[in-house]
């Protein structure tokens, strides 16, 4: 019996035994846990088949009846509550939740950027010493990869304290405390991230599947299946196995450095990389848990091959996707553009490290997708670490979109996006949105233009504000045809708006 065939037996028995059970809830729905306020909640969980389950909260009592596969799920009604409830739910045994609060809860997923803890921010210390915030709770999904889409997950929630806060999401949690201290009232966060995980590890296989653009990811993983045999893998694990063994007791007793213990190379279907692993055993078992919106912080992992051309695509896909199992509507949704990263070039055109510029393009585009936004953070990026420390303006950025967009409030939330292009002569005259307070050269004259005609040969181009304009021009260039704004991974560009937010990368041309 081969490793996926025992993970798949596993999960059907544990479903077995779930349904044999007495009554029994998903983790997620736990002591000091937080419901979102003024929204049809959902509750379910599993039991005899037929036996009658009810649920108890805030004055509401619903009823739901288990189905011959043990399932029940039930809709609780609208709940605004200042202080902590109590769940009861109850069937041949009663379960009783406490310490429960009603909220805004918000999703948080994606990479190592998500991941990376507020232990390992800028200024951790302080930040820690001064998070005594009660209110603010996380929800932590332990990581765990599954061939088949899970409807549990080992996770907890956590109350956010200065002995806790340094375990949550740094980007997570800097977002919500900026809600919780703007609009009030409690904030959960529910956290589910990995690092170095592409997006679609994290979507759905039966969406990618009827996306034919797609075809070449899922081809490309599926290629690993087919050298791996789980005898092979075995035996060659043994021989390295032994051979190691022999060499260990050698190298010790001659007082050398023992090399790692050999690992057995495994089932690529069970990676946590591949394709909707992470979406079935981190994403399907919170699914339909009922949450306000999401934030992502992700794309590191797909700039680091030529696929990295379709992230628009997969974005706008797992965005359209989760939205539609969730059923709440076109929840919001926004995501980190990727910062600036690596050393300064002094090349117009990037070429060593083009996809990243090509998946914050992918990000720019998948603005179209409705209500959803992006933090623009191509100035507080490290060149030299693909982990930058400065999660504070990440969240900050964030909290910014929601606060404007989904809170309603009146401010500037996104740096300046372009908005198309004229050519007058030799000129090219850039149009911008979110000009909020004038579009602003910072520290100096504007700089990160670059501008070609029809031979695509590209120059650095002197830029100036007009009207909240940019003019960009060359002499170099008589005729020209297209633009191209902070294209490289780490840009020495300054253009931003009144507001102090950043102008997203961009170009006007689609040129290879």
């Amino acid at each position: 019996m081969n490793n996926l065939t025992t993970f798949c037996l596993g999960a059907i028995l544990s479903s077995s035994l779930l349904a044999r059970a007495d009554v029994q809830l998903p983790s997620i729905f736990s002591d000091h846990m937080v419901l979102q306020k003024n929204v049809s909640l959902p509750v379910w969980g599993w039991a005899d088949p037929g036996e009658t389950v009810t649920v108890s909260i805030a004055g509401q009592t619903r009823t739901a009846t288990a189905d011959a596969s043990g399932n029940w799920k039930l809709q609780l009604g609208k709940l605004s509550a200042d202080s902590p409830l109590t769940m009861t739910v109850a069937g041949h045994n009663t379960l009783v939740i406490q310490d429960v609060l009603v909220g805004e809860v918000w999703l948080a997923s994606g990479q190592s950027n998500m991941q990376l803890s507020v232990n390992d921010v800028n200024n951790a210390g302080q930040e820690k010493k001064s998070a005594n915030f009660p209110q603010m709770r996380g929800f932590f999904v332990e990581r765990r990869p599954a061939a088949t889409p899970q409807t549990n997950c080992v996770g907890k929630w956590v109350v956010c304290s200065p002995e806790t806060v340094g375990n949550f999401s740094a980007a997570a949690y800097f977002f919500g405390r900026e809600l919780h201290q703007k609009i009030g009232g409690p904030v959960g966060l529910v956290q589910a991230s990995w690092g170095g995980t592409p997006i679609e590890t994290w979507s759905s296989m039966s969406s990618m599947e009827a996306k034919p653009e797609l075809a070449p990811v899922l081809r490309n993983w599926q290629a690993t299946l087919h050298p791996y045999d789980e005898e092979n893998a075995q035996a060659q694990y043994a021989s390295a196995l032994e051979t190691w063994t022999n060499n260990a007791a050698k190298l010790k007793a001659a007082g050398k450095t023992v090399p790692p213990r050999p690992q057995k190379k495994g089932d690529p279907r069970l990676d946590k990389n591949y394709p909707a692993n992470l979406f079935n055993g981190m994403i399907a078992p919170i699914i339909p848990y009922a949450i306000r919106g999401a934030i992502w912080y992700q794309g590191e992992n797909n700039a680091a091959n030529d696929l990295a051309k379709l992230y628009s695509i997969q974005l706008s896909l797992m965005i359209q996707d989760w939205r539609q199992r969730w059923n709440q509507g076109d929840f919001p949704f926004a995501w980190v553009q990727l910062p600036n990263f690596h050393p300064s070039t002094t090349n117009v055109v990037e070429t060593n490290y083009n996809n990243w510029c090509i998946v914050r393009e992918g990000m720019l585009k998948t603005l179209a997708v409705k209500n959803t936004g992006m933090a623009i953070t191509v100035d507080v990026g490290d060149a030299n670490n693909i982990h930058p420390k400065n999660k504070q303006a990440v969240g900050h950025r964030l909290a910014l979109w929601a606060l404007a967009t989904v809170y309603g409030n009146d401010i500037p939330y996104s740096g300046p996006l372009p908005d198309g292009q004229k050519i007058k002569g030799d000129e090219i005259i850039l149009s911008f949105k979110h000009k909020d307070g004038g579009l602003v050269a910072k520290d100096g004259d504007l700089k990160g233009f670059a501008i070609a005609g029809a031979d695509h040969h590209w120059v650095w181009a002197t830029a100036r504000i007009q009207k909240n304009q940019v003019i960009v021009s060359s002499p170099e260039v008589k005729s020209p045809q297209a633009v191209r704004y902070a294209w490289a991974a780490n840009p020495d560009c300054n253009l931003f708006n009144g507001a102090g937010l950043p102008a997203s990368p961009f170009r006007t041309d689609d040129w290879n």
